[in-house]
C-alpha cells in the first residue's frame, strides 16, 4: 500500500497478491494453541521485521495524542515523554501471519513505536506460554530496550482498550498481569473504552 498527497488530494494505491500459505490462526487474532513453528519461521519473522524497520515510513500509525490519553486510562501510568518510532506492520497478530511466513493485511502499516509489532504479537500469544516465551526470547533485544518497553506498553494499552470494549475475555487477565509486570501498577479495571479529550 502506498499513500501520497498532491495539493489538496490524497491518494492510496494497493497491490494485492493471492497467498496460498495457511493462516496460523484463521478465526482469531490471539493464539489458542501452539502451532509448532520451526526455527526457520522465527528467523524469517525476525528478518522481515528488521527489514521493515529500516524502510522509510510515510505516516504515523498510532497517534501521539492517543498514547497520551491511553497510558493513564488503560495502563494506570503516565504517558512517556518521547516515543521512538520505526516503520512497522502495525497489526501484527496471529490472524495476519502464515506458515511459511507471509505477513498479511498491510492497511495500518507506517511509523509505530519501537517494539510495538513484537509487543502486539506477544500480547496475542499470552494464552500459549511456550509461544509467548519463544517470542520474547526471539525479540529480547528490542523488547528489553527502553524504547521497546514503551512500544510494548503501547500495544498492551491498545489491547486493554479492546478488552474494555468486550474483546478478548480469555486474554484479559493475562494482559492485565503482563502490563502490571512491566509498569509495577495494576491497570484500571473500569476503564471507559472510549478515549476522551
Amino acid at each position: 500500500m502506498l499513500d501520497w498527497q498532491e495539493d489538496e488530494h490524497v491518494y492510496q494505491a494497493e497491490v494485492t497478491d493471492y497467498v496460498t500459505h495457511p493462516v496460523i490462526s484463521p478465526d482469531r487474532a490471539d493464539l489458542a494453541h501452539d502451532p509448532g513453528l520451526p526455527d526457520e519461521w522465527w528467523s524469517s519473522l525476525r528478518q522481515a521485521l528488521g527489514r521493515l524497520g529500516q524502510a522509510q515510513g510515510v505516516r504515523t500509525t498510532i497517534r501521539p495524542e492517543w498514547i497520551e490519553r491511553a497510558f493513564p486510562q488503560f495502563l494506570g501510568v503516565p504517558a512517556p515523554e518521547e516515543v521512538e518510532r520505526v516503520t512497522g506492520h502495525a497489526d501484527l497478530h496471529w490472524g495476519n501471519l502464515t506458515a511459511p511466513l507471509t505477513l498479511l493485511d498491510w492497511e495500518r502499516w507506517g511509523l509505530v513505536p519501537v517494539g510495538y509489532d513484537p509487543g502486539l504479537l506477544h500480547a496475542n500469544s499470552l494464552l500459549v506460554p511456550e509461544v509467548a516465551t519463544r517470542l520474547r526470547s526471539e525479540f529480547a533485544s528490542v523488547l528489553d530496550s527502553p524504547a521497546g518497553r514503551i512500544g510494548e506498553l503501547v500495544a498492551l494499552a491498545e489491547m486493554l482498550q479492546a478488552v474494555a470494549r468486550g474483546w478478548y475475555p480469555e486474554l484479559a487477565p493475562l494482559l492485565a498481569d503482563h502490563a502490571a509486570e512491566l509498569t509495577g501498577v495494576r491497570p484500571p479495571t473500569s476503564a471507559n473504552p472510549v478515549l476522551t479529550g
